[in-house]
């Protein structure tokens, strides 16, 4: 017998339920501006609670809480970390995401429009080369950074895991997500968000009405990557200003035994973990 699927935070297991295919057809939203939030777990009931009517929450087979595994790639010489660190406009984000409880797999890259707006495009990716970018990963790669032989230069720095929860508003103006459970791991070390979940609101730009209800809770957007903080909390020797306050305020971090290697996701180890199912959740 399978396990039961894992509820989904507090409050939103009440909400109207919207499947897969609607909501990309109405907040694909892949050039979008992006709001960050570090709220307590206490407090999703509440928001929940104060979402507007027709808000629904994404549902698959019964499923409203789902399990993503993603693996960072950068470079030796750490292009990737230290673009986001300083805030280059070219800084860009390579990585693979895995829907753990669809055995699927997706190979993402995220840059910046002349707005500064995030631009996110994606590929299909092998389940089995989640822990590496294949050669068609690395051409994909290239061409959308405009970086000859960027793709190639790329290995694993961070493996994250966490469950999420989709919302979005009845009109497709927005979406929302609910990051629960987050753990950062790099081989040296394992940081984790204790006690509170990450709320991130997408839009084509204006302000939403779950940010105006955080802005009035006291929550205001946060410069939070899983990516930057999480490699920032675990690697001192790295420079992490951008994000100190967030990661000496919010992050708990374990160091692993002086042996201990990244443990990348290998081929077959996705599959092992999932029980048969149908689909894929949305970003």
């Amino acid at each position: 017998m399978s396990a039961a699927p894992a509820p989904s935070p507090v409050g939103l297991d009440t909400r109207p339920a919207i499947g897969l295919g609607q909501l990309e057809a109405v907040a694909s939203l892949l050039t979008r501006v992006d709001r960050k939030y570090v709220v307590a777990g206490a407090d999703v009931a509440a928001l929940a609670d104060a979402l507007p009517a027709g808000a629904a929450v994404l549902e698959i087979a019964g499923i409203r809480s789902f399990a993503y595994r993603s693996t960072y790639f950068d470079t030796a010489a750490r292009d990737s970390y230290l673009g986001a660190v300083r805030g280059r406009r070219d800084r860009f984000k390579v990585r693979t995401r895995a829907y753990l409880d669809t055995g699927t797999c997706k190979l993402e890259v995220k840059t910046r429009d002349h707005r500064g707006a995030t631009v996110k495009e994606r590929i299909g990716h092998d389940p089995a080369d989640e822990g590496r970018v294949t050669a068609a990963g690395a051409a994909f790669v290239d061409a959308v950074i405009g970086r000859c032989g960027l793709g190639d230069r790329l290995a694993p720095v961070l493996v994250t895991s966490y469950r999420r929860s989709t919302v979005v508003a009845g009109d497709g103006t927005w979406r929302l997500t609910v990051d629960d459970g987050l753990r950062c791991d790099d081989g040296r070390g394992a940081a984790r968000l204790p006690g509170h979940v990450i709320i991130e609101t997408k839009s084509a730009g204006p302000a939403t009405a779950v940010d105006r209800w955080l802005w009035r809770h006291g929550y205001r957007p946060l410069g939070v990557s899983k990516f930057g903080t999480g490699l920032g909390a675990l690697r001192r020797d790295l420079p992490s200003n951008r994000w100190h306050r967030v990661i000496r305020t919010y992050f708990a971090v374990r160091s692993a035994p002086p042996a201990t290697a990244l443990s990348v996701p290998r081929a077959g180890e996705l599959e092992a973990a999932l029980s048969p199912r149908s689909g894929r959740p949305g970003s």
